[in-house]
């Protein structure tokens, strides 16, 4: 058996953050969702059952909690700036896949939500 690429997901976590272009999002804020898809290779963890030997998801949740904390005018910013924090800290990541959306955008439209999905290589 051949492991081809391995990932672990973390889906729909939700924050209350101060990121936008207008003042009212900056100082009253909104609802954002991100997601993740982080690739490195899981099969030290799958041999050893040790969370010792894995990249620990509340870990890399950790650091986007830092960084959805940090405000920014474009969520593009966000974006890139949670997966250069995670490329940073753990050197066993191989890609990352990220959506951050923000789920009540101040443009008028009946939605749940407009974002960016980005995927980036070390």
């Amino acid at each position: 058996m051949i492991l081809s690429k391995s990932y672990i997901i973390l889906n729909k976590l939700r924050f209350h953050a101060y990121h936008g272009v207008m003042e009212q999002e900056r100082s009253v804020g909104n609802d954002y969702t991100v997601s993740l898809r982080v690739e490195y290779d899981t099969q030290k963890a799958s041999s050893s059952d040790n969370v010792d030997d894995t990249l620990n998801y509340a870990d890399v949740y950790d650091v986007v909690n830092e960084v959805m904390n940090v405000p920014a005018a474009l969520i593009e910013k966000v974006a890139s700036d949670i997966v250069s924090a995670l490329f940073e800290r753990f050197k066993e990541i191989s890609s990352i896949r990220i959506s951050l959306l923000k789920n009540n955008p101040p443009m008028g439209a009946d939605c749940e939500g407009a974002g960016v999905e980005l995927h980036y290589l070390r």
